[in-house]
C-alpha cells in the first residue's frame, strides 16, 4: 500500500533512507555531453553533507537518475547553537536582496539572525529534514540545467522515491546496488572506475591518504591492516563505513566492526555477480556474509532481484519480514510493501 512520507520518515524506525530520483521522461539529461552535470551533484551533495543533520552514506549519479542513501541525524541539529543553525543555513541559500542579488553578510547580520529564536528552530528542523536536503539538492541543479539550455520547465520527473532501510544486511545490499549502478549498466567495467559514486570517492580518498593496501588487508582480516586504516574516513566527507567510536573516532559510522575494506571486499565480489552472473566465494567474504547472517546463495539472489525488473518496489527494505509485520500492525495497516530483494 502507499504511505505517506510523514510516515515513512520516522526515525523511531530507521535513519537510513534510499532515495531516487529522475530526470523528466527519463530522459538523459545528465548523459553525453552533459557529464559536468553530474559533477554539480556530486559537489551540492558534499556541500549539503556539511551543513544539513543528514549524513551521506552512498550515491551514484546515472545519465538519467539519481540515487542517495542517507542518514538522518537529528539529534546532532539540537546540539548547534543558534548562530551554527544561521550559518549553515546560508551556506545552503545565501541570503538576497529584493532584487535577487546575494548580500555581503557580516557578523551583525548574523547576531541579528540568531535572535530571532522562532526562525532559528524553524531553520534547525531544516536542516534535518528529509525533504528539505533533497529539495536543497535537486532545485538548484534544475535551474543550472535550464539556464544553460536556456529553458524552462521540469528538469525532474515528479517527487523523489524513499525506501526505509531497516536492518544491516540491507543497509549493506543498498550500498553495494547504488555503488555498483554504473557496473550493471555496463557504463563501467569495475567499481572502482565508476565516476559519480560514493565507492570511488572511498577508494580515492583512500589512495590519497596512502592507504590502499591497508584497506585490502584489514578487508582480508589483517589485525594489522585495520590498525594502519585507522580513522581514514574520520575527515572525509561520506559517512564512515565503520563505526569506531567505542575506539576514540568522533564520527558515527554505519556499522560497528564492519570496516571499509570489507565493504570494498565485498563489492568487488558482488561486482563480478553482475558481470558474469558468478564469482569465487574466498575465505575472507564468507566471514563477512557471515557476519551478516546470511550466505553466499542468499546474497546472490538478493543483489540480481535488486537489479532486476521488479527492483525497488515497496517503501521498505528489511531481510526480516517479522519486523516488517510488527511495524504494520503498529501502523494498523495488514501489511507493508517491502522490496523484492528481501523474499530472499
Amino acid at each position: 500500500m502507499t504511505v505517506a512520507r510523514s510516515q515513512l520518515v520516522d526515525l523511531g524506525v530507521t535513519r537510513y533512507y534510499h532515495c531516487i530520483s529522475r530526470c523528466v521522461r527519463r530522459a538523459f539529461l545528465c548523459g553525453e555531453g552533459f557529464e559536468h552535470r553530474k559533477q554539480w551533484i556530486e559537489d551540492r551533495l558534499e556541500l549539503l553533507a556539511g551543513c544539513f543533520a543528514v549524513s551521506v552514506c552512498g550515491f551514484a549519479v546515472m545519465d538519467n537518475h539519481l540515487h542517495v542513501l542517507v542518514r538522518l541525524d537529528g539529534d546532532a541539529a539540537k546540539a548547534w547553537s543558534a548562530e551554527e543553525v544561521v550559518r549553515r543555513w546560508i551556506t545552503v541559500y545565501p541570503p538576497k536582496s529584493a532584487t535577487g542579488e546575494e548580500i555581503e553578510v557580516v557578523q551583525a547580520w548574523i547576531d541579528h539572525q540568531a535572535q530571532d529564536e522562532k526562525r532559528v528552530e524553524l531553520l534547525r528542523q531544516r536542516l534535518a529534514s528529509l525533504g528539505w536536503f533533497m529539495k536543497a539538492l535537486k532545485e538548484p541543479l534544475a535551474r543550472m540545467a535550464n539556464k544553460e539550455d536556456e529553458c524552462k520547465g521540469t528538469f525532474w520527473e515528479s517527487r523523489y522515491k524513499s525506501i526505509a532501510i531497516l536492518d544491516e544486511e540491507a543497509l549493506l545490499a543498498t550500498c553495494a546496488y547504488i555503488d555498483l549502478n554504473p557496473v550493471a549498466a555496463g557504463v563501467a567495467a569495475a567499481p572502482e572506475t565508476s565516476r559519480h559514486t560514493s565507492v570511488r570517492q572511498r577508494v580515492q580518498h583512500a589512495k590519497a591518504e596512502g592507504k590502499l593496501d591497508d584497506l585490502k588487508a584489514a578487508g582480508s582480516g589483517s589485525v594489522a591492516g585495520s590498525r594502519a586504516v585507522g580513522n581514514v574516513e574520520q575527515d572525509f566527507w561520506l559517512c564512515p563505513v565503520e563505526d569506531r567510536r567505542r575506539l576514540g573516532a568522533k564520527r558515527e559510522g554505519m556499522l560497528e566492526g564492519f570496516s571499509l575494506g570489507s565493504y570494498l571486499l565485498l563489492v568487488d565480489y558482488t561486482s563480478r555477480l553482475c558481470r558474469q552472473g558468478k564469482a569465487r566465494v574466498s575465505g575472507e567474504v564468507t566471514a563477512i556474509l557471515d557476519r551478516l547472517g546470511t550466505s553466499a546463495d542468499i546474497w546472490g539472489r538478493r543483489i540480481q532481484q535488486l537489479f532486476g525488473k521488479a527492483r525497488l518496489l515497496g517503501s521498505y527494505f528489511t531481510t526480516d519480514r517479522q519486523r516488517l509485520r510488527e511495524l504494520a500492525r503498529e501502523r494498523g495497516v495488514h501489511h507493508l510493501d517491502n522490496l523484492a530483494a528481501s523474499t530472499a
